[in-house]
């Protein structure tokens, strides 16, 4: 929801919602990791993030594209930036669910 605010909000200026959104994301990232009982720094969930370059790719295009048009260009930009962080958060979900919390260093890389 808030992804799809910053999202629209932030449609016509090419490039301005992704500061934001990634400092969102990240805050995500880290919570899930605390919700498994993992522990990661802030620069780990940055790097994380740039594992998904086909989605900020895509998103970005999509941005260059139509988000310069007002009404239309606000609601793809919220739909993409709301599909892509909860994408993220999945992605997240799953790769911390499946950290074997017994064999697991204090940090995670």
């Amino acid at each position: 929801m808030t992804a799809g605010g910053i999202g629209s909000g932030l449609a016509q200026i090419p490039g301005a919602d992704m500061p934001v959104l990634m400092a969102l994301q990240t805050a995500m990232i880290i919570s899930i990791a605390t919700e498994h009982d993992c522990t990661i720094t802030k620069a780990n969930a940055k790097s994380m993030l740039l594992t998904l370059p086909a989605g900020y790719g895509g998103r970005a295009l999509s941005q260059f594209l139509i988000g310069w048009i007002p009404g239309y260009g606000n609601a793809i930009n919220a739909t993409t930036a709301a599909a892509i962080t909860e994408s993220i958060g999945f992605a997240a979900n799953a790769y911390f669910s499946n950290v074997d919390n017994e064999n697991r260093p204090p940090s995670i890389p």
